[in-house]
């Protein structure tokens, strides 16, 4: 497989991963981990199974609003190799403030506003959750080998996995 190849299966990977966990984020605003902990047993299956599909739902919505802004982000730190956490934290934050702002630009004017602390903390939270995710998976390895590196040196006859062979009498 090509190295261009590995790189879109890592970006994707990446990508697709970093939306999970944004649904699950953005569930967790509105089902807390602690409700669904303090439920009857009896009611907890159907409970969690409904935050789940909500959890998937929200992932969904999460992908289609952020891909175009991911893209270019994305494909600037491929090319640029950018490897900095704070690059995809930050990155990721913008992208989903954004999604705040354009909800709130398209509200009907005298309805109750999404725009409050809650819900700005929330896209907060989401995106650093997943600028973070994204960069765990995929945005450590960015632009692929640096240019001075040095592949893994080969291991030595009589090595095992991540052991120095032991020394030989002289």
């Amino acid at each position: 497989m090509g190295l261009a190849m590995l790189t879109l299966l890592r970006v994707l990977f990446g990508f697709a991963v970093a939306c999970l966990v944004a649904g699950v984020a953005t569930v967790a605003f509105v089902v807390s981990p602690v409700e669904l902990a303090s439920l009857p047993a009896e009611v907890q299956p159907e409970r969690l199974t409904n935050a789940g599909i909500l959890a998937l739902l929200a992932a969904t919505h999460s992908a289609l609003f952020a891909f175009p802004f991911a893209l270019i982000l994305i494909g600037i730190a491929e090319l640029t190799r950018v490897r900095s956490l704070l690059y995809y934290v930050l990155a990721a934050t913008t992208i989903a403030l954004g999604g705040l702002l354009a909800i709130f630009l398209y509200e009907v004017p005298g309805q109750p506003s999404i725009l409050n602390d809650y819900a700005v903390a929330a896209y907060a939270t989401v995106g650093i959750v997943s600028g973070f995710t994204y960069w765990l998976f995929a945005g450590r390895g960015a632009g692929g080998r640096r240019a001075g590196s040095k592949p893994a040196a080969p291991a030595e006859p009589g090595a095992t996995d991540g052991e120095t062979p032991a020394a030989q009498p002289t």
